[in-house]
């Protein structure tokens, strides 16, 4: 998509407000799906000129029908093809002849079913780049806008349900869920400035068209149905600039559960699968995932005209202790900061004859259930510093007594404070009072927890660190044009980093001494003998030249028994290392998201235990040191229990230096494991190393574990 804003301008007013829309295939038999376009547009409230495009009709619906594009005499903003995908091709290449700017593919048929299927949809795409038409799909339902009213869908809700106009957009990657997430957000009220099923993306997909949205001045929010992420670049661009234009954007994203994934050779690539990729992409570009479907409608109340907070501490008051417990035991469960009121609040409240208790749950049951008291305990926790969102949970009151709780809520002074309010009962009149106010209402505990979660998690957009152009060109030269990269290689590049490496050489005799001192490690040199330990080709605390010699002979024969046509490089001696816990940083260049780093504790077990930090790479040592917090293995270095702290601030910084390998284009993975760290001010220091190189690029695999 070209950055001109003419352009993105014409293709948003083509897309989504075009003047004129030929309809190609159109039915004049109101029982079939091509005649859907047609009908929906009139009835709700299109007001531009429709083209119907059958050459067996003059006319359909009382519109004048055309045979082809080329006979239409008028200019064409949007062409909408419903014609068998054999003929989707020819009526593409009608486009490109009749100038249209975008063209909607609702044929299937395409990259959906197969190779065969792929090649036709790169055809289509062929001709329409050719010829400077966007694409939309193939295999998308539609879209809808309000503000002026666009109904092109053959989306069959539209038969029954009338669109609310509204400040919410939803881009899906599914057709068939645009009705589902329409007729959803009406149940609740909720009004929509655009709706759009992507299809297949051919050409314009999720990004691009978030783009566009970004732009819209009926949009807030931007809300997305996600299977999974084919832009990525184009949707991080959207993402930030997103940010910066104070719309929040709302991801739901199916794959949370994973099944067959395929193992890749390093460790990192089996512990970091596509959806935890997703969420560091989605963490980078600060864009809020959702794990509930109506969390994806009820958040944007609360998020909008808000910024990430620096801290993340939730006040919770109530009229009802079981109705509150709901919400407050999920958030325990995503370990969500909830704290008890601050002694300048109680002491406040007290001057008003108010009295609450320190309990991290402010229940008013007891104080009485009255508007006043309501209003001033909610009134003086927004108003104080001790937290950063308020959590109103009102009780049957909602339901029959609004006045008490509900009133106090919609006149409440916010002071730019986040507010959400779980009502317990069945109150949909209290809820409509909460949206209409701009109030976030939650009709479910498990949305709310869900919506606080997703707050909680929400960071600003992440910058990359700048590389260092030296270190990088150091580390380059060392890859060379070799197909293959042993570990003592890969070690050196690391070390070309800035990654602290253990004393090594290479012996190709078991009489060739070496002088980095005993004890030793003593391990095979194999680019293909991934899993040494496996193979029973180490040797630990190796003391004297003469059990060296004896542990190279050794390790030779049990390297060729595991496998014979192995190639040996020799055998790989190093300083043996101590120190306070062993840690795993690995890089995968995901074909989705990009470059990734992943900090975890190190091992041969090490993807069992799933415990660790992902983040796109490259990474600063600020980043790196809040991954380093969140792998809850890691408290062991951390000071817990009085336990001796490990040098964090050098595994912070070996992390950063090591994701720089994101600027060296051709390397698919990469692996230090195990990086060892030592107690705080002694370092750390990497002593095994893996580098798998690309594809199409040099190839290559080395040793991943001691």
């Amino acid at each position: 998509m070209s950055n001109d804003p003419v352009s993105s301008l014409r293709l948003a007013e083509a897309l989504f407000t075009p003047r004129s829309i030929a309809l190609i295939g159109a039915s004049g038999d109101a029982r079939k799906y091509t005649s859907r376009p047609q009908r929906f547009l009139r009835k709700h409230g299109y007001t531009g000129r429709i083209i119907p495009i059958n050459p067996g009709r003059k006319e359909i619906f009382g519109e004048k029908a055309y045979p082809d594009l080329n006979s239409v005499p008028e200019a064409i903003d949007h062409a909408f093809i419903m014609v068998p995908a054999d003929a989707v091709a020819a009526a593409v290449e009608q486009c490109v002849a009749k100038n249209v700017p975008v063209a909607t593919i609702y044929t299937d048929g395409f990259a959906e079913t197969g190779a065969e299927g792929r090649r036709k949809q790169a055809r289509l795409l062929e001709i329409a780049r050719a010829g400077g038409v966007r694409l939309v799909g193939p295999n998308c339902i539609g879209l809808i806008s309000t503000r002026p009213p666009c109904a092109l869908t053959v989306n069959a809700v539209l038969e029954f349900a009338q669109i609310k106009a509204g400040p919410l957009a939803i881009v899906s990657q599914s057709g068939s869920m645009i009705g589902g997430l329409l007729s959803r957000g009406l149940g609740r009220g909720v009004g929509f400035s655009k709706l759009i099923s992507v299809g297949n993306e051919a050409d314009l997909g999720v990004g691009e068209i978030t783009d566009l949205l970004v732009d819209d001045p009926h949009t807030s929010a931007i809300l997305l149905f996600m299977e999974t992420i084919r832009d990525a670049h184009h949707l991080e661009r959207a993402a930030r600039r997103a940010y910066a234009a104070g719309k929040p954007m709302v991801v739901y994203k199916l794959g949370r559960s994973e099944v067959g994934q395929d193992l890749a050779a390093s460790h990192t690539g089996a512990m970091a699968g596509g959806d935890e990729m997703a969420d560091a992409f989605f963490r980078a570009n600060s864009m809020l995932r959702v794990d509930m479907l109506e969390t994806l409608f009820e958040l944007p109340a609360l998020v909008t005209g808000q910024k990430p907070a620096k801290r993340q501490r939730v006040a919770v008051m109530t009229t009802t202790g079981g109705g509150a417990a709901s919400v407050v035991d999920r958030l325990g469960t995503f370990g969500v900061d909830v704290v008890a009121p601050s002694d300048n609040v109680v002491a406040n409240l007290a001057q008003k004859n108010i009295k609450i208790s320190k309990a991290r749950l402010t229940d008013l049951t007891l104080a009485g259930a009255r508007k006043e008291i309501y209003s001033a305990v909610l009134n003086e926790l927004l108003a104080s510093d001790h937290c950063d969102l308020v959590l109103a949970v009102v009780g049957s009151s909602a339901q029959f007594q609004p006045q008490i709780a509900v009133e106090p809520i919609i006149e409440a002074e916010r002071r730019g404070k986040p507010l959400a309010v779980f009502l317990a009962p069945h109150a949909e009149a209290s809820l409509k009072l909460l949206a209409d106010a701009g109030v976030a209402g939650f009709r479910t505990p498990e949305s709310c927890a869900d919506a606080i979660r997703a707050w909680r998690d929400w960071t600003p957009p992440v910058e990359a660190p700048a590389p260092d152009p030296e270190k990088l060109a150091a580390a380059d030269a060392l890859l060379g044009h070799s197909p293959r990269v042993n570990e003592y290689d890969a070690c050196r590049v690391f070390a070309a980093l800035g990654v602290p490496q253990a004393a090594s050489a290479i012996i190709t005799s078991p009489e060739q001494k070496v002088g980095i001192g005993f004890p030793l490690v003593a391990k095979v040199l194999s680019p293909d003998i991934a899993h040494k330990t496996e193979a029973r080709a180490v040797r630990l605390n190796v003391t004297s030249h003469q059990e060296l010699a004896a542990a190279y002979d050794e390790i030779l024969v049990s390297a060729r028994a595991y496998k014979a046509d192995a190639r040996i490089e020799g055998v790989l001696v190093q300083r043996m290392q101590k120190g306070l816990a062993e840690v795993i940083v690995g890089y995968k260049r995901d074909p989705q998201v990009g470059p990734v780093v992943v900090l975890g504790i190190g091992g041969v077990l090490a993807e069992i235990y799933h415990d660790f930090a992902l983040r796109l790479a490259p990474v600063s040592a600020e980043e790196a040191m809040r991954m380093i917090e969140e792998v809850k293995g890691l408290a062991v270095i951390r000071g817990y229990r009085g336990l001796p702290r490990g040098d964090l601030t050098a595994l912070a910084q070996a992390v950063s230096a090591f994701s720089q390998i994101a600027n060296l284009q051709d390397i698919a993975e990469a692996e230090i494991n195990p990086l060892i760290v030592k107690a705080e001010d002694q370092g750390v220091v990497a002593v095994d190393g893996l580098l798998v190189l690309g594809e199409n690029e040099r190839r290559g695999r080395v040793t991943d574990e001691s």
